[in-house]
C-alpha cells in the first residue's frame, strides 16, 4: 500500500437488461487441487467496513487470525474468531501502536500474520514522521493467542538497496522459505516498485542477493504510477501462484499473476510466467471498484480456496484517495480450471456470496446466464456460471430464487410450460411474476447430496438440464430425468 495511484479503468459498462433467453452450454471442468470440484462456500460481503489490505491466517489451533490497515495508519490491529464470517464482527486488539519518532513513527500499512516455527510473525510497512521513508518490518511474537502475547521489534528487513519498500510476504516451497516484497528497483528510474524474491535465513533476515521477478512493465500496471505491490502466494497442482497488484490504488487498481513450477529455481526470473492481462478488475455491474492487494485462505472444511481482498463499494472519490477510509474487506471463491490455473472470476456484488450449479447428468455442465437465441462456442466466462441463492425468493413463502452473479438484477423465471429466461427484477412486479421466479428448493431427486429446484408455482415441475443442453421445467418421472434435475452446489 502507498498513495493512490491512477490509472484509467479496466472495467465492464454497466448494461441494462430486460428478458433474456437462458440456455446451458458445456464449461471446462474446473479441477481443484486433489478433485474436480469442491462444495459451495457461504459468506456476507462486505466482511469488514474500513479495513483495506486484509489479511487472513488460518491456524492448527482452529482459529482465523485477522489484520488490516486501518484508515488512521497509526497502528497493527488483531482479530481472531472460528469462523470466517466471525471475524466481521469480532472484537479487535491493537498489538502496537504509531511510535512518537524515528522507524515507526509515520505510515502504519498492510500488516500481515505468520506463524513460523512456533512463534509469531507481523510484517508490515513502517514509516517515518515527516518524510517519505518507507521500509518492511518484523514484529514477532511467543504464546499460543498473538492477540494477548507481547510484540518484540525485530526491526527493518534489510534488502540489497536502502530504497522504498513494503508489502512482505513469506511462503515455502521443498524446505525452503522465501520472502517476496515490493521494492523501489535502483536500477529502474521512474518505476515505483518491483516484486524481489530471496531465501530467508531467519523470518526477518534474507539470505543472499534478492532478484526481481516482476517489473511493472506492462501498460495495465504503469497507469498513474507503475506499481507492482501486495504479492501473495497459493499453491497448487505442483505450481506457484503469486498474485500481486498494480497501478493506481483509487478504482483503477487491479490484480495480476505470476506462476512457476514448484520444482523450478524460483531465484531465476525466467523461472517465472506472467499473465499479460489483470486477473482481477473493477466491475461496474456488481460495482465493486479497485479490487487487489489479496491473500489467500482456507475454507472452515478445509475443501476450497478462498481469495481475500479489498475494495470500494463506488468508483468516484473527491480528493485525494488516500484520505478515503472507505476500502473494505471482502472474500470469495477460487476455483480452479481444468488446467490447473486459478480463476477468480469478478468481484462479486455485495450481499451472499454466489454458488455454482452443477448438474448430475449431464456431467461437467453448469447452469449459465446466457443471452440470444443460440448456445454459444468456446469457453465460459467463470461469473456466468455462478448465481446467488436468494432466501426468501422473489414470492416468499419459504422459496428462493435465483440472481445472476454477472448481472445482478437478473433472475432465473419459468415461462408457460417449460420454458424459462431470465428476467430483469424489475420486470417481476407482480405476484404472479414473482412466483415464476420462486422455486422450492428440495433434496436432490437422484441424490440427497445435491438439490432440486420445484417451481413454485407448478408444483411436481423441475428444472431440469437436458442433455442437449437446454434448460426447462417440466416433470421429473424417469431416472434420467431425475439426474436432469439434481445439481451440486460448487
Amino acid at each position: 500500500m502507498r498513495p493512490f495511484w491512477k490509472r484509467s479503468g479496466i472495467v465492464a459498462s454497466l448494461i441494462a437488461f430486460s428478458s433474456f433467453l437462458l440456455l446451458a452450454a458445456p464449461v471446462t471442468a474446473q479441477a481443484s487441487s486433489t478433485t474436480t470440484s469442491s462444495p459451495a462456500v457461504s459468506y456476507v460481503n462486505t466482511l469488514a467496513n474500513q479495513r483495506a489490505d486484509p489479511h487472513i491466517f488460518k491456524h492448527t489451533d482452529g482459529w482465523y487470525y485477522f489484520t488490516a490497515t486501518v484508515p488512521a495508519f497509526d497502528r497493527i490491529i488483531l482479530r481472531r474468531a472460528q469462523s470466517i464470517q466471525a471475524l466481521g464482527d469480532a472484537a479487535e486488539t491493537t498489538v502496537w501502536r504509531r511510535k512518537s519518532s524515528g522507524v515507526g513513527s509515520g505510515q502504519v500499512w498492510a500488516p500481515e500474520i505468520h506463524f513460523i516455527d512456533g512463534k509469531w510473525y507481523i510484517y508490515v510497512a513502517l514509516g517515518v514522521a515527516n518524510e517519505w521513508r518507507i521500509r518492511a518490518f518484523v514484529l514477532e511474537a511467543s504464546g499460543a493467542n498473538p492477540l494477548t502475547s507481547t510484540w518484540i521489534e525485530k526491526g527493518i528487513i534489510k534488502t540489497n538497496w536502502d530504497t522504498f519498500s513494503l508489502d512482505a510476504t513469506t511462503f515455502t516451497v521443498n524446505s525452503t522459505r522465501y520472502l517476496v516484497w515490493a521494492q523501489q528497483d535502483p536500477s529502474r528510474s521512474g518505476e515505483n516498485s518491483s516484486l524481489f524474491i530471496a531465501p530467508l535465513q531467519n523470518p526477518w533476515t534474507i539470505r543472499g542477493t534478492a532478484v526481481a521477478i516482476s517489473h511493472p512493465d506492462l501498460a495495465w500496471e504503469r497507469i498513474g504510477y507503475k506499481v507492482n505491490e501486495g504479492a501473495s502466494v497459493i499453491q497448487r497442482n505442483g505450481r506457484i501462484f503469486m498474485t500481486y497488484s498494480a497501478s493506481a490504488t483509487d478504482h483503477n487498481y487491479c490484480m495480476g499473476l505470476l506462476s512457476a513450477s514448484a520444482t523450478a529455481n524460483l531465484m531465476n526470473p525466467a523461472s517465472w510466467t506472467k499473465s499479460r492481462t489483470p486477473v482481477f478488475v473493477s466491475n461496474a455491474n456488481t460495482n465493486q471498484w479497485g479490487p487487489g492487494h489479496n491473500s489467500f485462505t482456507l475454507s472452515e472444511d478445509g475443501k476450497s480456496d478462498l481469495m481475500v481482498y479489498h475494495d470500494r463499494g463506488y468508483k468516484d472519490i473527491n480528493g485525494d484517495p488516500l484520505n478515503d477510509p472507505n476500502r473494505r474487506t471482502r472474500v470469495q471463491k477460487v476455483y480452479w480450471k481444468a488446467d490447473g490455473t486459478p480463476d477468480f472470476g469478478i468481484p462479486v456484488p455485495d450481499g451472499n456470496t454466489p454458488v455454482r450449479l452443477r448438474s448430475a447428468v449431464p456431467t461437467g455442465l453448469f447452469l449459465r446466464f446466457y443471452t440470444g437465441n443460440s448456445v454459444p462456442s468456446g469457453s465460459v466466462a467463470l461469473e456466468d456460471t455462478q448465481f446467488r441463492i436468494v432466501n426468501p425468493g422473489l414470492s416468499g413463502n419459504g422459496t428462493i430464487s435465483l440472481e445472476s452473479t454477472s448481472n445482478p438484477g437478473v433472475y432465473l423465471r419459468r415461462l408457460n410450460g417449460s420454458q424459462v429466461q431470465f428476467e430483469a427484477g424489475r420486470n417481476l412486479n407482480t405476484a404472479a411474476s414473482k412466483a415464476s421466479a420462486s422455486f422450492n428448493r428440495r433434496s436432490g431427486l437422484a441424490n440427497g447430496s445435491g438439490i432440486s429446484l420445484e417451481a413454485s408455482d407448478a408444483g411436481g415441475q423441475y428444472l431440469r438440464l437436458q442433455a442437449g443442453g437446454a434448460l426447462v421445467v417440466s416433470a421429473a418421472s424417469s431416472t434420467t430425468d431425475q439426474e436432469q434435475a439434481t445439481f451440486y452446489l460448487e
